[in-house]
């Protein structure tokens, strides 16, 4: 069937796609290098004629239009799933930006259920020859926002990958309103981030807990891309991929024939995932390539999916971890950072699988611009306005540069012990003394 009258018929300009949006409308900005970009722009000049314009996204890329003309937010309300460099700093330099707490795998469901959406802006690939447009890098949780919203308008970018191998991956121009043709522009690339010694020494313990078949699921940030990189110089072989976001470690260690897939229990020999950011090496590697399976997130971070990988593991980053084993992983005392994610979901999951393995890791120390001097990231109590991203029975092992522990099985005074090991030695002291005085630290561990 030829689609192109229909096409023409839904063809406007990015100037008659902003001013479709109204005042106290909820607008959704889809996700990371979908992010409208022509729309933005025209939408942006409307600041002035436009009041409480609600929008929602997540892991920008760039820094968009309308955060520009309306750096106040007094226009334009940015609310977050997730946090990038741009959403983290209108968070936390205005009051016109805000997170919206979550697990990754709900996302789908709390647009079903919960969220109202006035209009939807999504960048996509070209319409296949069906009268589809592919979800491109983020099928996460795009269905959902397109099954709940009023309107519907795509931004045609031919550099958009087309990413297939899943489901809910695409929407049939039959469901959209109005369809933009875009600059064509390169996408926004995420970079991989340099790791250094401490970030390598991390890597090393984690890479000797591995096995060959492992499945694995990275997170973003270089303790995870070193664990990548060591990998890669490893000796290991036939590993899958089984994660919410697909990073450039992921392609190189397929280039370095360490990925085949061929012993993973659910969709072998495909490289499963959520959403993608990255360079424009991997948004290459995604597009038509049908061994990357894109998936909507309730599927990928679903720990029931994931328990049922055998050696499936989990590496993610944290901000800081207590004496408890509790994880804060998405803020800093009042100041926002990233997110819940996916962490709880692949910690969960992975725990349940058989032989799997979740690691939560961060360096023992960073060092504080407000005070001047260097402090530990394990502390007896976080920081009043931490989030804690995973509860203290769901931790499995925490590692830094000085060693990993497992705190499953352990009770409060071995996990003190045995988390007070991983702290930088020069903090060490202080922490037997702040444990002893929290009533979790018996004389003869020492």
């Amino acid at each position: 069937m030829d689609y192109s009258k229909e096409y023409a018929e839904k063809l406007i300009s990015a100037k008659e796609a902003a001013s479709m949006v109204k005042s106290n409308d909820w607008v959704d900005y889809a996700w990371a290098a979908q992010t409208p970009v022509a729309i933005d722009r025209e939408l942006a000049k409307r600041v002035e004629e436009l009041e409480n314009v609600k929008l929602r996204g997540g892991v920008l890329l760039a820094v968009p239009e309308i955060f520009k003309a309306d750096p106040n937010g007094d226009t334009f309300i940015w609310n977050a799933w997730h946090a990038g460099g741009p959403d983290r700093g209108r968070i936390n330099t205005t009051d016109g930006a805000f997170y919206i707490p979550l697990r990754y795998s709900e996302l789908p469901k709390y647009y079903r259920q919960n969220c109202e959406v006035d209009i939807a802006f999504i960048q996509v690939p070209p319409m296949d020859q069906h009268g589809y447009f592919n979800f491109g890098l983020n099928a996460s949780h795009l269905m959902a926002v397109c099954e709940v919203a009023k309107k519907i308008v795509v931004e045609v970018n031919e550099n958009m990958p087309r990413a297939l191998g899943g489901f809910e991956t695409e929407i049939h121009i039959s469901k959209i309103d109005g369809i933009v043709e875009g600059d064509n522009q390169g996408l926004p690339e995420l970079a991989s981030g340099s790791f250094g010694d401490v970030d390598r020494k991390v890597g090393e313990l984690i890479v000797n807990e591995l096995s060959d078949r492992s499945c694995l699921q990275l997170g973003i940030g270089a303790m995870p891309n070193a664990v990548g990189s060591l990998i890669a110089e490893s000796d290991l072989k036939d590993l899958g991929v089984h994660t919410e976001m697909y990073v450039d470690a992921f392609v190189d260690l397929y280039n370095a024939g360490k990925i085949t897939g061929a012993y993973k229990n659910v969709d072998r020999f495909r490289q499963t995932y959520a959403f993608a950011a990255g360079s424009k090496k991997l948004y290459d590697f995604i597009d038509n390539n049908p061994q990357c399976m894109a998936a909507p997130v309730d599927y990928t971070n679903d720990a029931r999916i994931i328990s049922k990988i055998d050696n499936f593991v989990s590496i993610n980053n944290a901000v800081n971890v207590d004496l408890w084993g509790q994880v804060s992983s998405e803020s800093s005392g009042m100041k926002h950072i990233s997110g819940a994610g996916g962490q709880l979901d692949f910690v969960l999951g992975s725990y349940l699988a058989e032989n799997g393995k979740s690691f939560i890791c961060l360096s023992s120390k960073f060092y504080n611009k407000k005070s001047g001097k260097e402090e530990s990231r394990i502390t007896l109590n976080f920081e009043p306005g931490s989030a804690i991203t995973v509860a203290r029975p769901n931790t499995n092992y925490i590692v830094t540069e000085y060693g990993i522990f497992n705190c499953k099985g352990r009770s409060t005074w071995e996990r003190a012990e045995g988390i007070i090991n991983l702290a930088a030695p020069e903090f060490r002291d202080d922490l037997i003394k702040d444990a002893e005085k929290a009533n979790i630290w018996r004389k003869s561990n020492r």
